[in-house]
């Protein structure tokens, strides 16, 4: 039997650099992230804080495996799945969003016939009436994002890693998305969120981390972690 404390995901002194060549026996070398620790417990919702380019996204993808770190290791046992949520991730264009959420079902782990049985759920969920049968290509930023988060949400996974999605859009769709994310975590889904907003993180994770400059400055109580973050964006000279 599962234990709500045990850890689901363990990272452990992860560095990511990126490496490429900027000319003749030139090289432009680039660490997103360097000695990252930390474990994510079953049943958490653990907030994730930083600026722009601090190497929140490049986490979320290391997390669900996408991307593999240059040194360090992040264990996570291969049964346990994971779908990351980001503003259209790997949707195609060319494709209806009812064909994108069959896609990104399947590549999430689930069967044909489950994806098959979550279509009406992501369809009235993502509120895009007629357009769920139009191409992707044709939606708006705030479209993919209500396609995006219908079709992680409506999946069964273990672990959901969610970037920024509750930023975009109208008010009345990211209440509603906040909303559906409270009932996961009384449900007891695993949760990494990735969000400028101090009070959504308080609202709805038990602890956060803080990245600043691709490196973990902070973990802890989410309140505590959100203040401290919050004063440092007030007075960045000073800190």
């Amino acid at each position: 039997m599962s234990s709500q404390h045990e850890n689901i995901l363990s990272v452990q002194d992860v560095r990511l650099c990126y490496r490429r060549r900027s000319g003749f026996l030139k090289w432009f070398e680039h660490t997103a992230l360097s000695a990252i620790s930390f474990d994510l417990k079953r049943g958490e919702t653990l907030g994730v804080f930083g600026r722009n380019g601090c190497g929140k996204s490049t986490l979320l993808r290391l997390l669900a495996g996408l991307v593999d770190p240059t040194s360090g290791t992040i264990t996570c046992d291969k049964s346990i799945r994971r779908a990351l949520l980001t503003l259209g991730l790997g949707f195609r264009g060319d494709l209806s969003g009812r064909d994108n959420a069959l896609l990104s079902i399947m590549l999430q782990g689930g069967t044909k016939g489950e994806a098959l049985e979550a279509l009406p759920g992501i369809h009235e969920f993502s509120e895009l009436d007629a357009f769920f049968d139009e191409p992707v290509k044709t939606y708006s930023a705030g479209m993919r994002a209500r396609l995006g988060f219908a079709s992680a949400i409506m999946t069964d996974v273990d672990v959901m890693l969610i970037d920024e999605v509750l930023s975009v859009g109208d008010i009345q769709f990211r209440q509603k998305a906040e909303a559906t994310i409270l009932e996961k975590i009384t449900s007891q889904q695993t949760v990494v969120f990735v969000s400028h907003s101090a009070e959504q993180i308080r609202k709805l994770c038990q602890r956060a981390i803080w990245i600043e400059g691709g490196e973990l400055r902070l973990i802890g109580d989410a309140g505590e972690v959100s203040r401290a973050y919050v004063d440092f964006m007030r007075n960045p000279v000073e800190h």
